[in-house]
């Protein structure tokens, strides 16, 4: 090992230290991430940070990058699965090609393919594995979209109580989501919605103030939103506002009842968006 090789690693060392420190409950691994540039150094350290949860440092000459997380938040596939989004293979996940296709051109590295489409055998294990995670999928996250809809038309008939149980169901939902069975797209947006999204629904089953239900189901129906539009719903999923709170909500239906008001104002608002 030449000097400069042994500067290198001394300072990966010093700040897989610092970030210990940083990070509760730290786990250091390290893995072959592929990449070019100095470029591709910040698009992957950015894709696998999660602040005082998750650090990166990838090295460019080696190409591996030393993953540094609080393993009762995260884990490996979780952080290699953001880096795969942004456009660069691990030894365990590929890129989309989409994401690789919109890489600058002295970012794309040369691939190497992970599966061989001789062996049919494999193939057809992957193409099995990928169902199966689809429809778990759907049906964790429809029970959620199920249970915020119930709470919605609590919300629209002023039925504060019902609210509460019903955030309260909502909240149960939402915990029972595995992560890891998520595809990569809706893993990313969960993540990043996941702890707004249990934290108002939390306010809403702790309370029968229904002044303070329908303020916090603004966040909610905001985070609501954020995972709908990425998962891709079965069925027509409308996106309505309502003027007087600056505020919007989903609904199955086109038809406007306004959860904010109930029946003082139920069809003061309009539909702006129809997800499907």
């Amino acid at each position: 090992m030449n000097s400069l090789n042994k500067i290198m690693v001394a300072i990966l060392i010093l700040l897989s230290g610092i970030t210990s420190a940083q990070i509760k409950n730290p786990k250091t691994e390290t893995v072959k991430v592929f990449g070019n540039c100095g470029m591709c150094k910040t698009k992957i350290e950015k894709a696998g940070n999660i602040k005082n949860t998750a650090k990166v440092v990838w090295e460019i000459d080696s190409e591996m990058a030393t993953l540094t997380y609080d393993q009762s938040k995260t884990n490996q596939d979780e952080i290699l699965k953001r880096i795969a989004l942004a456009g660069y293979d691990s030894d365990k996940f590929l890129a989309p090609d989409t994401a690789y296709s919109n890489l600058p051109g002295c970012c794309q590295y040369d691939r190497e393919a992970k599966v061989s489409v001789k062996n049919k055998t494999k193939v057809e294990e992957v193409e099995t594995e990928t169902t199966n995670t689809v429809a778990v999928e759907t049906n964790q996250i429809k029970a959620v979209y199920d249970n915020y809809f119930l709470l919605k038309d609590a919300l629209v008939k002023s039925d504060s109580k019902t609210a509460a149980s019903k955030a309260n169901e909502l909240l149960t939902a939402i915990q029972t989501v595995k992560m890891e069975t998520l595809t990569m797209d809706v893993h990313m947006v969960w993540m990043k919605a996941f702890n707004d999204l249990k934290a108002n629904v939390k306010i809403i089953s702790e309370t029968q103030e229904i002044k303070k239900q329908r303020e916090a189901f603004k966040s909610v129906s905001k985070s609501i939103y954020e995972i709908i539009k990425v998962s891709k719903p079965t069925e027509a999923v409308y996106y309505q506002y309502c003027p007087m709170q600056d505020a919007n909500w989903l609904s199955k239906e086109n038809t406007v009842k306004n959860p904010y008001y109930g029946s003082q104002m139920l069809t003061c608002g309009k539909t702006i968006e129809t997800i499907k």
